[in-house]
Protein backbone atom coordinates (compact mmCIF):
# COMPACT_ATOMS: atom_id res chain seq x y z
CA UNK A 1 0.00 0.00 0.00
CA UNK A 2 1.17 3.34 -0.63
CA UNK A 3 1.03 6.46 2.34
CA UNK A 4 -1.27 5.88 4.94
CA UNK A 5 -4.14 7.73 4.35
CA UNK A 6 -4.97 10.06 6.85
CA UNK A 7 -8.33 9.05 8.26
CA UNK A 8 -9.39 5.35 9.53
CA UNK A 9 -12.88 4.56 9.94
CA UNK A 10 -13.34 2.42 12.67
CA UNK A 11 -17.17 0.67 12.16
CA UNK A 12 -19.67 0.72 14.59
CA UNK A 13 -21.26 -2.55 15.71
CA UNK A 14 -23.70 -3.84 12.80
CA UNK A 15 -26.87 -3.57 14.96
CA UNK A 16 -29.38 -2.44 12.96
CA UNK A 17 -29.18 -4.42 10.36
CA UNK A 18 -26.75 -5.46 7.79
CA UNK A 19 -29.00 -3.56 4.63
CA UNK A 20 -28.89 -0.19 6.83
CA UNK A 21 -25.27 -1.16 8.14
CA UNK A 22 -23.99 -1.45 4.24
CA UNK A 23 -25.99 1.93 3.48
CA UNK A 24 -24.38 3.95 6.06
CA UNK A 25 -20.61 2.72 5.07
CA UNK A 26 -21.54 3.04 1.73
CA UNK A 27 -22.66 6.89 2.89
CA UNK A 28 -19.55 6.83 4.92
CA UNK A 29 -17.19 6.13 2.15
CA UNK A 30 -18.62 8.79 -0.26
CA UNK A 31 -17.83 11.70 2.42
CA UNK A 32 -14.38 11.02 1.52
CA UNK A 33 -12.49 11.39 -1.34
CA UNK A 34 -10.94 8.21 -2.93
CA UNK A 35 -7.46 7.15 -1.59
CA UNK A 36 -7.98 9.15 1.91
CA UNK A 37 -9.49 6.88 3.95
CA UNK A 38 -8.41 3.05 5.81
CA UNK A 39 -11.31 0.95 7.01
CA UNK A 40 -11.78 -1.80 9.99
CA UNK A 41 -14.91 -4.07 9.68
CA UNK A 42 -15.13 -4.10 13.65
CA UNK A 43 -17.94 -6.28 14.62
CA UNK A 44 -18.29 -8.52 17.41
CA UNK A 45 -20.99 -11.53 18.26
CA UNK A 46 -22.19 -12.37 14.72
CA UNK A 47 -22.18 -16.12 14.06
CA UNK A 48 -19.50 -17.22 12.41
CA UNK A 49 -21.95 -17.24 8.65
CA UNK A 50 -23.55 -13.98 9.64
CA UNK A 51 -20.03 -12.21 10.00
CA UNK A 52 -18.50 -13.89 7.00
CA UNK A 53 -21.19 -12.55 4.93
CA UNK A 54 -21.31 -9.42 5.98
CA UNK A 55 -17.68 -9.29 5.88
CA UNK A 56 -17.37 -10.23 2.25
CA UNK A 57 -20.16 -7.33 1.43
CA UNK A 58 -17.74 -4.85 3.21
CA UNK A 59 -14.75 -5.84 1.10
CA UNK A 60 -16.89 -5.23 -1.72
CA UNK A 61 -17.58 -1.72 -0.74
CA UNK A 62 -14.76 -0.47 -0.14
CA UNK A 63 -12.90 -1.78 -3.01
CA UNK A 64 -15.27 0.17 -4.71
CA UNK A 65 -14.02 3.53 -3.18
CA UNK A 66 -10.32 2.48 -3.63
CA UNK A 67 -10.27 1.93 0.71
CA UNK A 68 -7.92 -0.62 2.41
CA UNK A 69 -9.94 -2.93 4.10
CA UNK A 70 -8.34 -4.06 7.98
CA UNK A 71 -11.03 -7.10 9.75
CA UNK A 72 -10.76 -6.74 13.55
CA UNK A 73 -9.35 -9.56 14.84
CA UNK A 74 -11.70 -10.02 17.26
CA UNK A 75 -14.64 -10.45 15.00
CA UNK A 76 -14.75 -14.33 15.14
CA UNK A 77 -15.55 -14.95 18.84
CA UNK A 78 -13.10 -17.52 19.95
CA UNK A 79 -11.39 -17.97 16.49
CA UNK A 80 -7.83 -19.65 16.33
CA UNK A 81 -5.23 -17.24 14.73
CA UNK A 82 -5.26 -19.51 11.99
CA UNK A 83 -8.83 -19.22 11.34
CA UNK A 84 -8.82 -15.47 11.11
CA UNK A 85 -5.82 -15.74 8.57
CA UNK A 86 -7.74 -18.00 6.69
CA UNK A 87 -10.75 -15.89 6.12
CA UNK A 88 -8.20 -12.77 5.64
CA UNK A 89 -7.29 -14.39 2.45
CA UNK A 90 -10.19 -15.50 1.17
CA UNK A 91 -12.37 -12.23 1.61
CA UNK A 92 -9.61 -10.42 -0.18
CA UNK A 93 -8.77 -7.79 2.57
CA UNK A 94 -5.99 -5.92 2.91
CA UNK A 95 -4.93 -6.92 6.55
CA UNK A 96 -6.04 -7.62 10.72
CA UNK A 97 -6.07 -4.97 13.17
CA UNK A 98 -5.19 -6.33 16.70
CA UNK A 99 -6.49 -5.58 20.08
CA UNK A 100 -4.14 -4.86 22.64
CA UNK A 101 -5.14 -7.97 24.84
CA UNK A 102 -4.11 -10.41 21.71
CA UNK A 103 -0.25 -8.79 21.56
CA UNK A 104 1.02 -10.66 24.39
CA UNK A 105 -0.64 -13.94 23.11
CA UNK A 106 1.81 -16.09 21.40
CA UNK A 107 -0.34 -17.67 19.02
CA UNK A 108 -1.38 -14.65 17.73
CA UNK A 109 2.37 -13.09 17.51
CA UNK A 110 3.02 -16.07 15.49
CA UNK A 111 0.44 -15.72 13.09
CA UNK A 112 0.89 -12.35 12.72
CA UNK A 113 4.67 -12.36 12.30
CA UNK A 114 4.45 -14.89 9.66
CA UNK A 115 1.66 -12.78 7.68
CA UNK A 116 3.46 -9.23 8.22
CA UNK A 117 4.97 -8.95 4.71
CA UNK A 118 2.46 -10.08 3.00
CA UNK A 119 -0.88 -8.03 4.59
CA UNK A 120 -1.30 -5.07 6.90
CA UNK A 121 -0.77 -5.25 10.65
CA UNK A 122 -2.23 -2.69 12.79
CA UNK A 123 -2.85 -2.87 16.09
CA UNK A 124 -4.64 -0.86 19.09
CA UNK A 125 -2.57 0.55 21.94
CA UNK A 126 -2.69 2.44 24.92
CA UNK A 127 0.21 2.59 26.64
CA UNK A 128 4.73 2.67 25.59
CA UNK A 129 4.76 -0.70 26.58
CA UNK A 130 1.99 -1.93 24.17
CA UNK A 131 3.55 0.20 21.13
CA UNK A 132 6.85 -1.49 21.17
CA UNK A 133 4.69 -4.34 21.67
CA UNK A 134 2.96 -3.87 18.35
CA UNK A 135 6.53 -2.65 16.54
CA UNK A 136 7.82 -6.15 17.36
CA UNK A 137 5.55 -7.78 16.05
CA UNK A 138 6.24 -6.32 12.52
CA UNK A 139 2.61 -3.97 12.82
CA UNK A 140 2.33 -1.09 10.14
CA UNK A 141 0.05 1.00 12.54
CA UNK A 142 -1.23 1.63 15.70
CA UNK A 143 -4.18 3.84 16.91
CA UNK A 144 -3.38 5.62 20.50
CA UNK A 145 -6.34 5.82 22.65
CA UNK A 146 -8.19 7.85 24.25
CA UNK A 147 -6.92 10.88 23.17
CA UNK A 148 -10.50 13.19 24.13
CA UNK A 149 -12.88 11.79 26.38
CA UNK A 150 -15.21 9.41 24.30
CA UNK A 151 -18.68 7.40 24.93
CA UNK A 152 -16.83 3.73 23.91
CA UNK A 153 -14.54 4.61 27.22
CA UNK A 154 -16.90 6.56 29.80
CA UNK A 155 -15.16 8.05 32.79
CA UNK A 156 -11.46 7.37 31.23
CA UNK A 157 -9.17 10.20 31.47
CA UNK A 158 -8.25 11.38 27.58
CA UNK A 159 -4.24 11.56 26.75
CA UNK A 160 -5.03 15.08 25.81
CA UNK A 161 -2.28 16.87 22.68
CA UNK A 162 0.74 16.71 24.95
CA UNK A 163 -0.28 12.84 25.81
CA UNK A 164 -0.50 12.04 22.25
CA UNK A 165 2.88 13.49 21.29
CA UNK A 166 4.65 12.03 23.94
CA UNK A 167 3.30 8.72 22.71
CA UNK A 168 4.15 10.05 18.66
CA UNK A 169 7.62 10.38 20.26
CA UNK A 170 7.81 7.17 21.56
CA UNK A 171 6.12 5.14 18.76
CA UNK A 172 8.56 2.88 15.79
CA UNK A 173 5.78 3.10 13.97
CA UNK A 174 2.93 5.48 12.26
CA UNK A 175 0.73 6.29 14.86
CA UNK A 176 -3.40 7.24 14.40
CA UNK A 177 -4.94 9.59 17.42
CA UNK A 178 -8.28 8.10 18.47
CA UNK A 179 -10.66 8.73 21.06
CA UNK A 180 -13.53 11.75 20.73
CA UNK A 181 -11.89 12.77 17.49
CA UNK A 182 -13.49 13.98 13.83
CA UNK A 183 -12.16 15.37 10.84
CA UNK A 184 -11.80 18.76 12.39
CA UNK A 185 -8.88 17.46 14.42
CA UNK A 186 -6.71 16.55 11.88
CA UNK A 187 -4.50 19.34 12.20
CA UNK A 188 -3.77 18.93 15.27
CA UNK A 189 -3.35 15.53 15.57
CA UNK A 190 -0.29 15.51 12.69
CA UNK A 191 0.87 18.14 15.13
CA UNK A 192 1.33 16.31 17.90
CA UNK A 193 2.87 13.92 15.64
CA UNK A 194 0.48 11.25 14.12
CA UNK A 195 -0.20 10.62 10.68
CA UNK A 196 -3.84 11.10 10.96
CA UNK A 197 -6.53 10.46 13.30
CA UNK A 198 -9.09 7.25 13.30
CA UNK A 199 -12.88 7.72 14.50
CA UNK A 200 -16.40 5.47 14.97
CA UNK A 201 -18.84 8.18 15.10
CA UNK A 202 -16.52 11.04 14.09
CA UNK A 203 -16.37 9.43 10.43
CA UNK A 204 -19.74 7.47 10.22
CA UNK A 205 -22.58 8.89 8.24
CA UNK A 206 -25.97 7.76 8.34
CA UNK A 207 -27.63 7.14 4.31
CA UNK A 208 -30.96 7.87 3.57
CA UNK A 209 -33.93 6.12 4.32
CA UNK A 210 -32.92 3.73 7.12
CA UNK A 211 -34.98 1.34 8.43
CA UNK A 212 -37.18 1.74 11.60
Amino acid sequence: MRALPALYLITPQPDGGDADFLRDLRCSLAAQAPGSLLVQFRAHGLRPGHWHALAGEVVRCCAAHGSPLLLGAAGLDRAAPAQLVRSLRELGAQGLHLPSRMLAQPAWREACEAIAGEFLLAASCHDAAQLDAAAELGAALATVSPVLPTASHPGAAGLGWEGLRASCARARLPVYALGGLDPGHLSLARAAGAVGIAAIRGLWREGQGRQE
